[in-house]
């Protein structure tokens, strides 16, 4: 199973992912999503605009590499993948 790490903020905003790293299984970071979506609905749009492509906010590791398939989230995850989602966070 994949092992999703998050900044602090999004386990504040969706408390479903708090705890660490989170064991899920998919075998694509667009697999991926939508399993977190249905661990904690809203995620998926929070991190993804409505035509599924990641938000600019947003980037995704995959084994500490910069995901390269924003538009379709298509690069594949292995088992023992390690995947850490962070967005930034702006404000005035």
């Amino acid at each position: 199973m994949a092992q999703i790490e998050f900044t602090q903020h999004l386990p504040t905003l969706f408390p479903h992912l708090r705890g660490g790293p989170l064991p899920l299984e998919a075998s694509t970071v667009a697999e991926l999503v939508a399993a977190l979506d249905r661990l904690a609905p809203g995620v998926a749009f929070y991190v993804c605009d409505e035509r599924g492509r990641l938000r600019r906010h947003v980037n995704i590791f995959v084994d500490g590499e910069l995901l390269v398939d924003r538009q379709h989230l298509s690069d594949p995850l292995e088992p023992d993948t390690r995947v850490f989602i962070a967005q930034a966070l702006s404000g005035g």
